[in-house]
């Protein structure tokens, strides 16, 4: 499947600033980049770099006077998925035999700490026979007992605070469907990324389980097809994979994203139907 991708940020800066930006697609074994291209206007200095605490390519650049300045990015990228066998989301995965790049998702994190949910979780989910049944009640679990309304959280919200006043955005449901995963011993990520047809337009997170030793793809927000996420980036939450990062006097005056499908025969999976995002893995 083909997919466009877009973003645009417009800043007022006041000061000098620091940026530390992530927008652009991440390459993996299911996602090749077939053209992009990185603008700022007017023209500053950008430096890539990655991070060996996320998945992701950062971006940074300095800005030395009061200005307005806008950054840009666009992308064409080829998306492969794929649907693992049910008897293997059966399968424990042993934490002794987990590699050691998955073990750091099975702890506490700043903004999911699972820690302080495992009476919860155990309580919930943790009858469940398997690590998949599990994931997937937890997902629903939010779906059903969380309102999805913007306004009412902020940056430092964390999966504890989500847990307690059931309301936030996809950034909180995504965290504490981590936290929870995590109090079961199984492994979560965050995962950002531009999304089709998400209304309003805006960057979306949601979380993946390490499963039968397959990443394994979950949204409590149901709000865009499973098979319709370009990837960005991968953390243990938000703090690994922020869109953007300013460290200085500045602040952003607009926002405009877009994931545009570029295959006539693109169907999107409804994700209102648990069954049709079984076993999807952006791996």
């Amino acid at each position: 499947m083909k997919f466009k991708v877009f973003s645009q940020l417009n800043y007022e800066v006041l000061g000098p600033t620091t940026f530390i930006f992530n927008l652009q697609v991440v390459p993996t074994a299911s996602q090749l980049i077939l053209e992009e291209l990185l603008t700022s206007s007017p023209h500053i200095k950008l430096e890539e770099f990655t991070s060996s605490a996320a998945e992701a390519r950062f971006i940074k650049l300095f800005v030395p006077k009061k200005m307005q300045f806008t950054i840009n990015y666009s992308a064409t990228v080829n998306l492969y998925y794929k649907m693992i066998d049910e008897r293997v989301l059966n399968t424990m995965a042993p934490i002794l035999k987990m590699d050691a790049d998955v073990i750091p998702y099975l702890f506490p994190s700043r903004y999911c700490q699972s820690d302080k949910l495992e009476k919860l979780a155990t309580k919930e989910f943790g009858y469940l026979s398997n690590d998949y049944c599990k994931a997937a009640a937890i997902n629903d679990w939010i779906y059903n007992n969380v309102e999805y309304l913007g306004g009412f959280t902020t940056s430092s919200t964390s999966a504890q605070d989500t847990l307690t006043e059931r309301v936030g955005v996809c950034r909180d449901f995504a965290h504490l469907g981590i936290a929870l995963c995590r109090a079961l011993s199984i492994p979560a990520r965050y995962f950002t990324a531009y999304a089709y047809n998400l209304n309003p337009p805006d960057f979306h997170a949601c979380f993946e389980a390490y499963i039968g030793g397959q990443w394994i793809f979950f949204d409590p927000t149901k709000l865009v097809p499973a098979n319709g996420l370009v990837k960005i980036a991968n953390g243990r939450d938000a703090a690994d994979a922020s869109v953007a990062s300013i460290f200085g006097n500045a602040y952003c005056t607009a926002l405009n994203v877009g994931c545009i499908s570029a295959d006539e025969n693109f169907k999107p999976f409804l994700t209102e139907n648990t069954e049709s995002q079984k076993g999807l893995s952006y791996q």
